[in-house]
């Protein structure tokens, strides 16, 4: 979330109630909505390392807020996360140890490698279904930008997909490539 504020504040200061919203409504209920706490604890760690100031801003009939501003640091940190690459594929995947060590764990016949993919692929379809009708209502609602953040999830759970076909393929039925 540290990027995601440093990014909205980029384009104009703001308190803490604006940024969640301005977060909730760019991504328009593909992203869980942010809770208040976690943006305020964010915005005092941004503040505490430089990366935003806050200054207090009085009102008519109601407490002072506070409203944070991008300092020149948080323009450069910004700058650079948006410059630099996403992480690479993982490799490193839960399913997958769960597959190759539920057999040597001898636990019980529930933990065969053809249940755990069965599970998993009920699981992704399920996900599927959830996110073709996301899609379907960020589209409907014209948000451009949620639709694209559940059409991408989309194309991962498809990817997923055809992977738990793949250890399928090998695990369970001895294929090779």
């Amino acid at each position: 979330m540290r990027q995601a504020f440093l990014a909205l504040l980029a384009k104009v200061p703001a308190h803490g109630y604006e940024l969640k919203g301005a977060f909730d409504a760019a991504f328009g209920g593909v992203w869980p909505p942010l809770n208040i706490g976690q943006v305020y604890t964010t915005l005092g760690r941004l503040e505490r390392d430089g990366l935003v100031r806050g200054a207090f801003v009085e009102q008519a009939h109601r407490p002072d807020k506070k409203v944070y501003e991008l300092t020149a640091e948080g323009r450069a940190a910004l700058e650079i996360w948006i410059e630099t690459p996403a992480e690479r594929p993982r490799l490193k995947d839960e399913l997958f140890l769960k597959l190759v060590l539920a057999q040597t764990a001898g636990l019980n016949s529930t933990h065969d490698p053809t249940v755990l993919i069965a599970n998993q692929r009920r699981r992704y379809l399920q996900e599927l279904r959830d996110l073709d009708a996301l899609a379907a209502q960020a589209g409907a609602a014209g948000n451009e930008t949620a639709a694209l953040l559940a059409e991408g999830a989309i194309l991962h759970l498809q990817a997923d997909l055809k992977w738990l076909d793949l250890c399928d393929a090998r695990l369970t039925r001895g294929e090779t490539r």
